[in-house]
């Protein structure tokens, strides 16, 4: 019967009550086997013979009186055994012995020693000096010899032996803990790798956001949701389970998010969608419970998902093999939306340039009620951003904002951010205490036109790269409708080799057709330039070209500014899904898409006569300035204008550059 020895404490049943005590050893027990211990080590210990370490000269005379057996050789040491015990030290010369010092003797202080038998000897060969008859000496008496190799230093067995044996053990120690390192990352695989920060955590409020206005107004009614869910309640209504905030890269998307977590004071789960995505089928979906669990287990909280179109892109859209993995991932984070309670306080927040490829499923009411857009600052929200960007920043009384804001046409929340710190490092590579308006001045050409490129050009392409700036600069100046030109310059800038930069005075969101033909007119001015100039073309107008192509396609074939009428066709950047596009097919004949390319073709040949019409006009002009470039380098807008007389004033109201129309 097998006994299983417990304390003497209690244990409590399954009703509360003490359970039954279960028998304890007892004391004498532990002496029986502590008793049986000792017995077991001292009877398997080896015994020690004692043994005798003899002088050299009485090793000799003890063989030559046959008493020695046998003897084994190691190095220098010698070692044997006798035929017959011998007493040491013997009892006539005690004391000689004893001043000898033989081994193992007892003595006692001021005493002689005892006498003692001994079986086996030690001696030590004296190597120094060599005894060449010893060998035959032995074998006259008939004595066993062995010979061993010399004994090796125990930190040398050390080094040999135990050291091996260590790093083994090592390395398997490192093995097992590599092991069940292994094993714990296995068990939380499925679980969700997002970030938790509680209110006080979150430094970010609505005070550290501008340029956005409209958007803040809305989530700061988000955020009332998550402070006073009763107040909404009580009426009956129901807080938004999901909000879906789009604008285009770098406007501030996961700022808005951890803006609104830092005012709410609520538990913020933030993540990107992908890492919700393994390459094992069924991750991402056990990922998006666990990360739901934790959410609805510390209501109210936020949960924030960074470009969900990672994860939520149409299902069933594109060519070959569908991801399994992301779909399934998909499909749990619709169930879950969709699994809320009525008294749930969990928002979903999720940020996405690309809405046009999500999942309709995703979009309809009940999941992302709410599409909250993002977009590009404006003036004043610029001037905003700029001030937010420069709290920390030592600047110089001159340093204008208000005029940076109005350069900085296009430009995001976060391009502005990147414009203060390369001002802040232009400052510091020119050794200046503070930043200046030059500074913001170098920044923003280098984040517009690139950095400068130490590029040793022939006289003969410098002089075609200012021939061909100077045409886009003597367009731009003469066409009414065109954006004003800033400034040109033939310092080559990251991958052009001059740069002829346009700004707009104001903010504008629509464009017409007058715009769109004098920016087609600016685009061809380089090439048209070239033929004039210099009888010749070069390759240097390949990125006007393409622009200039894809600006007329859009015009004929979506915004019904060509021959063929109000009418619009679908265009291929219309849709991100190759597979989606085949299915779909096209909404126009193979009659209609050859009048599309004559149509483009011809308003491409019309703004190409335009812009050799201007330039023929204005030959003088164009070389004046051409040659002010070749000199100069870098020329602004006062510049231009002394060299090219006032600019024309526009027919209408000046236009922004060129972006998508709403």
């Amino acid at each position: 019967m097998q006994k299983q020895f417990r304390n003497d404490l209690p244990e409590e049943s399954g009703d509360g009550q003490p359970g039954p005590v279960l028998p304890t050893l007892r004391w004498w027990w532990w002496l029986v086997l502590v008793g049986l211990l000792i017995w077991n080590v001292v009877t398997l210990l080896p015994s020690v013979q004692p043994v005798v370490n003899l002088p050299y000269s009485d090793f000799v005379e003890q063989v030559k009186g046959d008493n020695v057996a046998s003897v084994t050789i190691a190095g220098s040491d010698i070692s044997g055994t006798f035929t017959q015990a011998i007493t040491w030290p013997p009892a006539d010369n005690s004391g000689t012995a004893g001043q000898n010092g033989a081994a193992n003797s007892n003595n006692n202080s001021g005493q002689a020693s005892q006498s003692q038998s001994y079986n086996a000897f030690t001696t030590t060969f004296p190597e120094a000096v060599g005894d060449p008859t010893l060998l035959p000496l032995l074998e006259q008496h008939q004595v066993e010899v062995t010979v061993n190799p010399p004994s090796t230093p125990w930190f040398m067995l050390l080094l040999t032996d135990g050291l091996p044996i260590l790093l083994l053990v090592l390395v398997m120690a490192n093995m097992g803990r590599m092991a069940m390192k292994g094993q714990s990352n296995l068990f939380s695989f499925g679980q969700s790798q997002a970030r938790r920060y509680s209110g006080e955590q979150s430094d970010v409020t609505f005070e550290d956001v501008a340029g956005a206005d409209e958007a803040k107004r809305e989530l700061e009614e988000v955020v009332d949701f998550l402070r006073n869910p009763q107040k909404y309640y009580q009426i009956g209504a129901h807080i938004p389970r999901g909000v879906l905030l789009v604008g285009a890269p770098g406007t501030g998307k996961t700022l808005m998010a951890r803006a609104v977590a830092g005012e709410a004071g609520v538990p913020f789960f933030s993540l990107s969608a992908s890492e919700f995505v393994e390459m094992f089928v069924g991750v991402g979906a056990s990922r998006v419970r666990d990360l739901f669990m934790q959410a609805k287990s510390t209501p109210p909280a936020i949960v924030f998902i960074d470009e969900l179109d990672a994860v939520g892109r149409r299902r069933g859209a594109g060519l070959g093999a569908v991801n399994d993995e992301r779909e399934q991932t998909l499909n749990q984070l619709l169930v879950e939306m969709d699994g809320f309670d009525d008294l749930h306080e969990v928002i979903v927040m999720a940020a996405t340039n690309r809405p046009d490829v999500l999942d309709p499923a995703l979009l309809r009411p009940g999941r992302f009620d709410r599409q909250i857009t993002v977009n590009m600052p404006d003036r004043a929200g610029r001037e905003a951003i700029l001030r937010i960007h420069t709290r920390d920043l030592l600047l110089e009384p001159g340093v204008d904002l208000a005029l940076l804001a109005r350069t900085t046409t296009g430009l995001s929340g976060a391009d502005l951010a990147n414009l203060c710190n390369e001002a802040a490092l232009t400052a510091a590579r020119h050794n200046r205490a503070r930043v200046a308006m030059a500074d913001f001045e170098e920044a923003l050409d280098r984040i517009l036109l690139g950095g400068v490129r130490a590029l040793l050009l022939d006289p003969q392409e410098r002089r075609v790269v200012a021939c061909h700036e100077s045409g886009h600069a003597l367009v731009a100046w003469l066409t009414p409708n065109a954006d004003p030109v800033r400034k040109v310059t033939i310092i080559p800038r990251g991958h052009a080799l001059g740069v002829t930069e346009q700004l707009p005075g104001e903010d504008h969101y629509n464009y017409s057709r007058t715009y769109l033909m004098a920016r087609l007119a600016v685009m061809l001015g380089g090439r048209v330039a070239e033929q004039i100039a210099l009888d010749d073309i070069t390759t240097g107008a390949e990125n006007d070209l393409i622009e200039a192509t894809r600006l007329a396609r859009r015009m004929v074939t979506r915004w019904g500014m060509g021959s063929l009428g109000s009418v619009a066709f679908q265009a291929d950047e219309e849709q991100p899904f190759l597979g989606y596009e085949i299915s779909q097919g096209r909404d126009y004949g193979d009659e209609t898409a050859n009048r599309i390319d004559r149509d483009v073709q011809e308003l491409l040949a019309e703004r190409h006569s335009y812009v050799e019409d201007i330039l023929t006009k204005n030959r003088e002009r164009l070389d004046r300035l051409a040659d002010t470039l070749l000199h100069e380098e870098t020329i602004g807008q006062d510049d231009i204008e002394n060299l090219l007389g006032p600019r024309s004033v526009p027919e209408g109201p000046v236009q922004a550059p060129l972006a998508e129309p709403s």
